[in-house]
């Protein structure tokens, strides 16, 4: 138990020490009367595109590139728990654009970040 503690213990402070922290900012996106973007039209199609190369429930640890366990964006219920962090990380609004994620390959454009944002406010008021 104690190599256990110790491992664990070694890998939070590896973590902490690797380059400087990110600083995730919420967008302040809002719901506008009438938007049309949903899962369907929209989410699904975004999250395929730039996020469920890591971060999808059917990966394994190594091949989730980092990503946390548990923010699986492959289903609604999957994006809609962690829908601050992602709006954090990701999308864009009045207050911030968010480029943290992804941190390579494919990345949305600055009109398709605006749209994450909105889209994730509009599902976030029908809460």
């Amino acid at each position: 138990m104690r190599r256990v503690t110790l491992r664990v213990a070694l890998l939070l402070v590896a973590a902490a020490g690797c380059g400087s922290d990110p600083d995730p900012t919420p967008t302040g996106s809002e719901c506008p009367p009438g938007s049309t973007l949903s899962y369907e039209s929209f989410g699904a199609d975004f999250m395929e595109a730039y996020c469920t190369r890591c971060h999808d429930s059917d990966l394994h640890v190594v091949d989730r590139h980092g990503a946390p366990l548990y923010h699986d964006f492959d289903t609604f219920d999957g994006i809609i728990v962690v829908a601050d962090h992602i709006d954090e990380w990701a999308a864009a609004g009045p207050d911030a654009t968010n480029t943290l994620m992804p941190p390579e390959g494919d990345a949305p454009t600055d009109d398709e970040r605006l749209q994450l944002g909105e889209w994730l406010a509009c599902e976030l008021e029908k809460l």
